[in-house]
């Protein structure tokens, strides 16, 4: 599932990990992505020494590397940010993709508490819509798309869709999981994860007010741009 950040991938990652037939892996390029960037995010200097910086190493461990007994589902929450151009893509073809989005004005208000000047490249959108194209167009089909805040609104149905979609089962267990940490979190959760870890379920949707500031009206108009396109695709 590929996600730009402020969306909500983790809860997503919640729903899936709750499932037992499911396996989940949290953000595997992250460490990569900070290494080859030096973005200056929370416990870096951690996240590096800690996780895998070779991004064939992490390829091969996706595609390759056998479930743990008893899982028969892989999945694997992708921040769009973190795939940058020098990764080779082909080994998304040999994967099932999809795309969860957010309308940019929510994912911009709540990025900008914790930095408030993000360049387009930290937002994720334009990626988002590459990674899409380069899907569509390898395997011509339109990748399952939903919204987050058609998940919210209405999880069971949205779930139930997009398990169509995926060709496996919907399972009731997605709907509801125990509070806390898990282990397969990345170790960044302290930093980012608080109202997931509070969470058992999918909040409902609260539209977030506020306005977008002026100096980030051109980054918005490109992300919105760019989420409009899946938009069109997604799960209704």
């Amino acid at each position: 599932m590929w996600s730009g950040p402020r969306n909500i991938s983790t809860a997503m990652m919640r729903a899936w990990g709750h499932r037992g037939d499911t396996f989940v892996v949290d953000e595997p390029f992250y460490a990569y992505y900070l290494k080859a960037t030096g973005k200056k995010h929370p416990d870096a200097k951690e996240i590096i020494a800690q996780g895998e910086t070779n991004w064939r190493e992490i390829v091969a461990r996706l595609t390759e590397e056998p479930l743990p007994p008893g899982k028969r589902i892989f999945f694997q929450k992708h921040m769009t940010h973190h795939l940058l151009p020098q990764i080779d893509r082909e080994w998304l073809i040999d994967l099932t993709n999809c795309f969860l989005i957010r309308d940019p004005r929510e994912v911009i208000l709540s990025y900008i508490k914790r930095n408030p000047d993000p360049a387009l490249d930290d937002l994720g959108f334009v990626q988002q819509c590459e990674i899409f194209e380069f899907v569509r167009t390898r395997t011509g089909a339109i990748p399952p798309v939903a919204d987050a805040r058609d998940v919210l609104e209405k999880p069971k149905r949205m779930l139930r869709m997009l398990c169509h979609e995926l060709g496996v089962d919907f399972d009731e267990a997605m709907l509801s999981w125990l509070a806390g940490l898990r282990d397969t979190d990345g170790i960044w959760a302290k930093h980012w994860y608080d109202e997931v870890v509070r969470s058992t379920s999918f909040q409902p949707y609260k539209p977030r007010e506020g306005a977008v500031p002026d100096h980030l009206r051109e980054i918005h108009e490109r992300c919105r741009e760019c989420y409009e396109r899946l938009y069109q695709h997604r799960l209704s």
